[in-house]
């Protein structure tokens, strides 16, 4: 008798551990339900010729972290296969390429297709770039990563170009032309594709060489640890994932102190030695790294207006593919997807955002939107909240007008100076707190601080980006949100290891195709950066910023027509 009744407990003991897996099972399912759908990328060649990524497209790689490997649902695998094929970069034919047969910018040159011809506004110009390497023999391959634009010094005018790969080592750039007057070409080699081979797999094998430390305090008694997105097996850890977005984030633990006393977080600092000899050649200041490649005939040619057209409207909708997306003259960006005011006066900056409240939420780059603002407009004022310099978060205030503009950091990882672990807040869980309407403004920016990882850590963090945003656009549809995209910066050595154009280029590249779609609108801080006169910086200089700021509040308070 007591065996059957004991058979039978045990019996239901087990039907309730299936049931209690079953249902968390489910419940994993419906937490993927709601996934919105993107269609597959095209890998888009020379000829325009689309290939829809099949089953040999796809990739074998390692995971981004041993303590947490990512659950997608059958959309967001399918998302991700895409994403990264849509990304992928040509390698060269042989496996190591001496130096000698690498890409010389130098030895490289440039021709203008028809230079002689009659251009009018509006025409396209085509450029044919023709790499050769430091034996001054022409490449037979192709990969280098290049930059090119338009421009008009006398007019403080600028476009960026649309550069086609055609596989053989020579490349064709299109230029729109949207000004009247002489118009210069420049074209630049931002890396070899023997170097980008190499950023390849640092990001893919030393996702570390950019490290961050934890401080943890009890009383008197402090320890330091490392942390990162993941860390090598072997010691324990502290697991600081986020219970909402799942994102990771682990220190190892102190020896002393208890996890719950971690009081900050902070940029540890860069790994050196990433580089063998060899690979250093691919990295060179006045070699091979940011070099104009010069022409070998006309470097301009001259452009005549054409009656009853504003080059400045042409194709103006907004559409990410749009190409220029716009262009300087006289300093002032002219966007082709959508009307632009110019906010030269403080008062029209007040007037644009009385009643409002504005969130900032990523980066300095973003940062430095407050930065102006702040400084700009006589009323609104800075309220001390004792956060650190340049971390945050900080918060402006214009009683007059009933403005309130804050800016907070995005959640590790993150490069700043030491942040409180209290004001470590991932943007989806910022934006799940926000009620919305018509009055409320989002600008995002998040790409710098990822450009160290595997681009699946990028993708998750968009991910739930994403996700938080139609959130809030479907429970508040008035809000305006913005997009400020990535832009190029000033490269060295050492930066190129840790911050090249070439990852920031494909961080975006990502993040446009991951919103595109969504009732969102995007500043294009990149072609903003490239078509300029000024320097390249990651920070860009002001009135890079100014027109920035015009093209934001152009979709907060827009022309009315």
């Amino acid at each position: 008798m007591w065996r059957d009744s004991f058979r039978l407990q045990l019996f239901c003991l087990l039907m309730a551990v299936l049931a209690v897996v079953v249902l968390v099972h489910n419940f994993f399912q419906l937490e993927h339900l709601d996934d919105d759908t993107v269609s597959g990328s095209n890998w888009i060649t020379e000829n325009n010729v689309q290939h829809p990524l099949s089953q040999a497209a796809k990739t074998t790689r390692k995971p981004y972290c041993g303590y947490e490997e990512q659950i997608l649902s059958k959309r967001e695998q399918a998302e991700q296969e895409s994403l990264l094929a849509a990304i992928q970069w040509p390698k060269p034919p042989d496996g190591k390429i001496p130096f000698a047969q690498s890409t010389d910018p130098t030895h490289s040159d440039f021709v203008i297709v028809k230079p002689n011809r009659f251009f009018t506004v509006g025409d396209q110009l085509e450029v044919l770039v023709r790499m050769k390497d430091f034996q001054g023999k022409p490449k037979q391959y192709c990969g280098d990563y290049l930059l090119a634009r338009i421009h008009s010094p006398g007019l403080k005018a600028g476009a960026a170009g649309r550069i086609v790969d055609c596989q053989d080592g020579l490349y064709k750039v299109f230029f729109t032309l949207l000004w009247p007057g002489e118009v210069k070409v420049s074209v630049s080699l931002v890396h070899p594709s023997e170097a980008i081979q190499v950023l390849v797999r640092l990001r893919e094998e030393r996702p570390d060489r950019v490290y961050f430390k934890s401080s943890f305090k009890s009383g008197r008694y402090s320890e330091t640890t490392e942390c990162n997105v993941c860390l090598p097996a072997g010691l324990p850890v502290c697991n600081f994932t986020d219970l909402y977005t799942g994102e990771p984030w682990f220190c190892y633990k102190p020896r002393k102190l208890s996890c719950a006393s971690r009081i900050n977080h902070a940029k540890g600092g860069y790994l050196k030695g990433l580089l063998t000899q060899e690979e250093s050649l691919f990295f060179q200041s006045d070699v091979n790294i940011k070099r104009p490649i010069l022409s070998s005939g006309p470097d301009s040619v001259i452009v005549k207006p054409t009656a009853f057209t504003d080059s400045s409207s042409m194709g103006r909708a907004e559409d990410l593919t749009a190409s220029p997306s716009g262009y300087y003259y006289e300093d002032q960006w002219r966007s082709r997807t959508h009307w632009i005011r110019n906010f030269n006066k403080s008062e029209d900056i007040t007037e644009c955002l009385q009643g409002k409240v504005i969130h900032l939420f990523g980066d300095s780059t973003i940062r430095q939107w407050f930065e102006y603002l702040t400084a700009f407009v006589p009323d609104l004022v800075e309220f001390n909240l004792g956060s650190p310099k340049n971390v945050g978060p900080f918060m402006s205030v214009d009683l007059k007008h009933n403005i309130l503009l804050k800016f907070r950091c995005h959640g590790p990882p993150i490069r700043f100076s030491t942040v409180f672990s209290s004001e470590l807040r991932y943007i989806a869980n910022e934006l799940d707190s926000i009620v919305g309407g018509r009055n409320t403004v989002v600008a995002i920016t998040i790409w710098s601080h990822f450009s160290t990882f595997p681009v699946e850590v990028y993708i998750r963090r968009l991910r739930n980006i994403r996700r938080a945003v139609l959130q809030l656009l479907d429970r508040s549809p008035k809000t305006a949100i913005v997009i400020r995209t990535a832009n190029v910066q000033e490269l060295g050595p050492e930066v190129s290891l840790f911050n090249s154009d070439w990852y920031s280029f494909q961080l975006d590249s990502v993040m446009r195709k991951m919103f595109s779609g969504i009732a969102v609108h995007f500043v294009d801080a990149w072609e903003m950066s490239v078509a300029h006169y000024s320097p390249h910086n990651l920070h860009p200089n002001e009135i890079i910023v100014k027109n920035q700021i015009d093209a934001f509040l152009s979709y907060v308070c827009p022309l009315q027509t």
